[in-house]
Formats: structure tokens, C-alpha cells, sequence
């Protein structure tokens, strides 16, 4: 089948071609075949044309990536300066954040020769195979089709519910139980010489949106130094200002090995990426890396608008402006005599942040000191449908009673008040009910 006549979104940036093409030599993961070099302009009928002017009959139609289209380099270029850390120059760019994962698995597993991978109890990262191997979240995930992944093991996030602590213990005392977990199981079942890779994210997300304290993600990455273990980050949620940074893992300052990226990257296209050192993504092959749609170019430029607006609307500010004024109006509702004692925590960072209310009967409710027979019983899931009774969308998360606040990052002090008291109407309403 011939090709549709599609010009590719037209160029602005001062970026020369041949500056573009440099720079996808130095910073587009090596794992990414080339049938020839040069930036792809247009294609038209059964041509394709690049933008030195060559000009060449098209019998590949896609499946063979025959360039780059210059909105990927130019993402590249948009990306660089927000890393985390400079050491994150290789991009690789897919469509989905489950992919992405896999794409890090896959990555860690051939740069280091080892297999096992260290994920966290209570972690989402996605619904494809190896992804699903590394998920905790929720069994529904992985329900029915096991075995998974091989080499995949978990340890306790430092999260107070899952130890069963009380929710105001230091978040000292909570690295020190998740590290000394993890010492232990590369004590006891994953040896550091078979362990490929810890993934975490620094702000859990399924597991109940909490912010992974600092000394925790500085020990992991001390830990992961000690053993030549690489340290992926999963930033497909907390990233993209989210949190009040661009990624979240700058509040502790650690450098990740891998980071992963998606959702906030393209506001809504489908697009994803694995960023890495060059040393690592250079030992990838030629083709080993790749898919049919992987870097879409309208993705990639919808992902360049995005970072450009990012820039123009000051979009950091306005998170960390509205998130002063979400804490403020969930700190009134818990200090209500009338549903403060359904209220155990209410927590977060940025515009991702979580209220979580007590259970009769959660996970281990039998076992959970926090259990209250009294209280209503689905709590969230019944908060969140009066929301919807009352004109907001609002979700759920975990396997504990918590309902999650990720509004637009550019909303306004009018909406944002306006969505927390019809939140605090539909908790007085559901408590009244019991």
C-alpha cells in the first residue's frame, strides 16, 4: 500500500538539520536501527524526502525506520536541559509506559549480563508481561495469567500502612525498615551478582500515592552502588511537574541508571520514553530496540508543544501555588470533629496528593492496628461516586481506603477550591450515611 501524502509538523526551532542529526547520534539510544542518516521531512504517495533534498522510493512503508523525523530530535533537545541529572543523555522513545518498563527491564537485564529485577510492594508499572511481573499493586493485574516474568522480587515500600506504623513515624525510621528489607533479600534470595536492577518510583502511585522519603531513594541508589546494581526510576506518573519539579526524584537529588517517562510527556498522546546513560544504551545492538509506532512524530511534537508550554505558563509555579491551597482546605476537613476520626492521613506532594480513610474491614483487617470497626465501610469508593453525584471526577487508588487528588496542573485557585469543597461535602455526606 502506497503512502498517504502526510507532511510531518513543519520545524520552527532554531535547530539546524544537520545540528538535529547530530545530536540524534549522540542522544538517540544505539539500540535504535538506522537504514540511513538524515532527517525526514515529508512523505508523499509511494516517497519518501528528506530534508537535505534526497529523495528516495519508499518499499519499507514503516516498518523499517528509515530516519528520524525531526519532532523526535527535537524533544530530545527540549529534554535534555530538565534531566534529573546530565548523566541522562540516551533517549529512546515508545508509546505506553508499560512498554517503557519493558523497555528498562530489557535494558538492565543486557547492559549488566544479570536478570533479577527489585521491585517495591504496593508498585504499579504496567499490564504487559514483564511489567505485570513487577507490579504489586493490585492482583487484578496478573490474575489468571500467570507464571509471570521470572527473576522478579519485591520488598516493603516505606509507606507506615504497610508495616503497619502509625502514620506521624519519621520517615527516617521507614527507609531504614525498606533498606534493611532489602539488604535482606539480596541476602537471602537475589544475590547481587544475578540481580540486574532495583525499579521504584519515587512517589508511589497504585500502592496509595506516597512520596518515597529522600533517605530512602539515597540509600537505594548507596545500595545499588555497593552491589553494581542499576537503579530505574518510574517517573510515569510523579513526572512532568507533577510534584512541584519536573521529576519528582529531584527532591532527593539521587541519579537514576534508567528513568522511565510517559503520561505528562505528550498531555494525552501516546507516548513514552527510556532514558539512560550512553555507556549503557551503547552496548544495545542495532535493532534491538523499536517498534512500528515508537516515536511517533505527531506524539513527539505534541510532547514539544508540551514542554514549550511548561516553559510559557510557568506551569512549576502554579503547581506548587495550588498544591499550598489543596493541603490548606484537606487540613480543614481532617480537623472537622465530624469526619476526623475516619481521616488517618491526607498526604502527598505537588498536585499529587492523597486522603486516606480508616476501613472496617481492608487488607488484614484482622492484623491492621488501624482498623475501625466503625466506620463507613468502602469509604472511598463511595466518597468518589458522590463526587460524581456532584459534578467532579475524582479517583480511587490502592488496596486501602484512599481517594487521589491529580487535578490539570494549570487549574485555577477558583476550580481548585471549588473541587475540594465538593470533596469535603461528599465525605460529610458519606459519613453521615455510614
Amino acid at each position: 500500500m502506497s503512502q498517504a501524502g502526510t507532511n510531518g509538523p513543519s520545524r520552527d526551532f532554531s535547530t539546524s538539520a544537520d545540528d538535529l542529526l547530530a545530536l540524534g547520534n549522540r542522544h538517540v539510544t544505539s539500540g535504535v536501527a538506522r537504514l540511513t542518516e538524515g532527517i525526514l521531512a515529508k512523505g508523499q504517495g509511494s516517497y519518501v524526502e528528506y530534508e537535505d533534498g534526497k529523495k528516495l522510493l519508499d518499499f519499507s512503508t514503516g516498518i523499517g525506520v528509515t530516519g528520524l523525523g525531526s519532532p523526535y530530535l527535537e524533544l530530545v533537545e527540549r529534554l535534555l536541559p530538565v534531566m534529573p541529572h546530565p548523566s541522562l543523555d540516551s533517549f529512546f522513545f515508545w508509546n505506553s509506559g508499560s512498554e517503557a518498563v519493558e523497555a528498562a527491564i530489557k535494558l538492565a537485564r543486557a547492559s549488566t549480563g544479570k536478570q533479577n529485577i527489585i521491585s517495591m510492594q504496593g508498585s504499579f508499572h504496567g499490564r504487559t508481561y514483564g511489567a505485570m511481573a513487577v507490579t504489586n499493586s493490585k492482583t487484578i493485574y496478573s490474575e489468571g495469567v500467570l507464571p509471570l516474568m521470572p527473576g522478579a522480587f519485591s520488598i516493603p515500600y516505606p509507606y507506615w500502612h504497610q508495616y503497619g506504623l502509625p502514620p506521624t513515624t519519621p520517615s527516617a525510621t521507614l527507609a531504614a525498615q525498606s533498606l534493611y528489607q532489602l539488604e535482606l533479600l539480596l541476602a537471602q534470595r537475589s544475590a547481587p551478582r544475578d540481580t540486574a536492577a532495583v525499579i521504584v518510583e519515587p512517589f508511589l502511585g497504585e500502592g496509595g500515592y506516597v512520596q518515597a522519603p529522600p533517605e530512602f531513594l539515597q540509600g537505594l541508589r548507596a545500595i545499588c552502588d555497593k552491589h553494581d546494581i542499576l537503579l530505574i526510576v518510574d517517573e510515569v506518573q510523579c513526572g512532568f511537574a507533577r510534584t512541584g519539579k519536573y521529576f519528582n526524584v529531584e527532591y532527593s537529588k539521587v541519579r537514576p541508571d534508567i528513568m522511565v517517562i510517559a503520561k505528562g510527556l505528550a498531555n494525552g498522546f501516546p507516548l513514552s520514553g527510556v532514558v539512560s546513560r550512553k555507556e549503557l544504551t551503547d552496548k544495545m545492538k542495532p535493532g534491538s530496540m523499536g517498534g512500528t509506532y515508537a516515536g511517533n512524530a505527531v506524539s513527539c511534537a505534541a510532547a514539544v508543544a508540551v514542554a514549550d508550554a511548561f516553559k510559557e505558563e510557568n506551569i512549576l509555579a502554579n503547581v506548587q501555588a495550588r498544591s499550598k491551597e489543596l493541603f490548606a482546605g484537606l487540613e480543614a476537613l481532617r480537623a472537622d470533629p465530624a469526619v476526623a476520626p475516619c481521616i488517618l492521613d491526607v498526604r502527598g506532594t505537588g498536585l499529587m496528593v492523597a486522603v486516606e480513610f480508616t476501613s472496617p474491614a481492608g487488607p488484614g483487617a484482622d492484623f491492621d492496628p488501624f482498623t475501625r470497626k466503625e466506620s463507613p465501610k468502602n469509604l472511598a469508593a463511595r466518597v468518589s461516586r458522590a463526587c460524581l453525584a456532584k459534578g467532579m471526577i475524582i479517583l480511587t487508588t490502592s488496596a486501602y481506603e484512599v481517594v487521589r487528588f491529580i487535578p490539570p496542573l494549570n487549574i485555577t485557585p477558583e476550580d481548585l477550591k471549588k473541587g475540594v469543597e465538593i470533596f469535603a461535602e461528599a465525605v460529610k455526606h458519606v459519613v453521615r450515611e455510614g
